[in-house]
């Protein structure tokens, strides 16, 4: 699974010897480590444990735990392994409620596992494959495209939208990498997005790799960042995207887009089509997954929160289509979104 764009070096999710392997990104970025997964259980665990996360690379492992859910189902019963992997799909299709491409890769599946006559293991593992590279063909293009919408500039993004959120690539870090191999981005940005420090952690991180500059803030400082004048455009990727433009993304979006309004700023929000979700009509309806307060209170192990208090934990927000200059993806770009636009951009 490569591409020939140089700035591909980073692949989270890799299949070898009929097994999956997982880059820990919980670890990172002190110890690289990939794990090793042969059953559903382990792998839809992996999703929810945050082992791997961002929408994109979600479902291109869910797409591989399907093909070893049915290896194993297969081989329990070559005859009713059907209607065993259906409590696999419905246990899978929990694991992280609102990264849409979880429910996308298992709907691409079923078909299949619905026609499959014989031994579902090649079928799968072949489609399996095919939705892993073209999420990185697909991540190249929507860099492309984002690029061509920026003049020479810095930017801010927000938590990790990079090749460890997906297939290889990425989105919002796939667009900073296209600027500035196109020398159009001058200068990154990163929230250190609490509370699991994806900015610091792993945004940081690939862009360190690929030697493009980058500057952590806290979320805190990013409005006085843009009253400084430091940059031009807001670039994030999104782990919903429902048919009226409203954006689902990680908690501290929403921040961060009215922020950029205030400052007449814009926002860009880079996504596959396989991250739309034209059933949902309003980012009201999207579920905002909330997890454990714990996350809020230790660090590395250290609680460093006054015992005895509570706290809340919702893990994305929501912004509205009104906040969103550009919604990119590998179909082309919907500028200043609406309902309309994202029908005619989906048909």
């Amino acid at each position: 699974m490569t591409s020939s764009n140089p700035y591909n070096s980073i692949q989270p999710v890799q299949w070898k010897n009929d097994n999956l392997f997982l880059l820990d990104q919980r670890l990172l970025p002190k110890i690289e480590t990939y794990n090793e997964y042969s059953d559903l259980k382990s792998i839809a665990n992996a999703i929810t444990d945050m082992v791997v996360r961002g929408a994109p690379a979600i479902g291109v492992t869910a797409a591989y735990g399907i093909v070893i859910a049915a290896r194993t189902r297969f081989t329990e019963s070559a005859e009713n392994w059907k209607s065993l992997i259906q409590q696999d799909l419905d246990f899978l299709a929990n694991a992280r409620p609102t990264a849409i491409n979880l429910a996308w890769a298992i709907a691409k599946m079923r078909p299949l596992i619905d026609a499959q006559q014989g031994n579902p293991y090649d079928t799968l593992l072949n489609t399996a494959k095919t939705i892993h590279q073209n999420d990185i063909e697909n991540n190249v293009k929507i860099g492309n495209y984002g690029a061509s919408l920026l003049g020479h500039c810095s930017v801010l993004t927000h938590c990790n939208a990079g090749a460890l959120a997906t297939g290889g690539y990425g989105t919002a870090l796939g667009v900073i990498r296209s600027g500035f191999a196109e020398g159009k981005i001058e200068h990154v940005y990163a929230d250190e997005t609490r509370p699991w420090f994806q900015g610091a952690r792993l945004t940081a991180w690939e862009l360190k790799k690929d030697n493009i500059p980058v500057t952590l803030i806290t979320e805190g400082a990013a409005g006085w960042l843009m009253k400084q004048g430091k940059i031009e455009w807001v670039i994030v990727g999104s782990d919903r995207i429902v048919a009226n433009g409203d954006v689902a993304n990680k908690i501290g979006t929403y921040n961060a887009a009215v922020l950029a309004k205030h400052h007449g700023l814009k926002v860009m929000v880079a996504a596959p089509t396989s991250t739309i979700d034209m059933d949902t009509l309003s980012g009201n309806d999207i579920p905002i997954e909330e997890r454990s307060k714990n996350e809020v209170f230790v660090v590395e192990g250290n609680q460093i929160a006054t015992e005895g208090i509570n706290a809340w934990n919702p893990v994305f927000d929501v912004t509205p289509a009104s906040l969103v200059d550009a919604i990119v993806t590998e179909k082309g770009i919907v500028e200043n979104p609406t309902l309309e636009k994202m029908q005619k951009l989906m048909e």
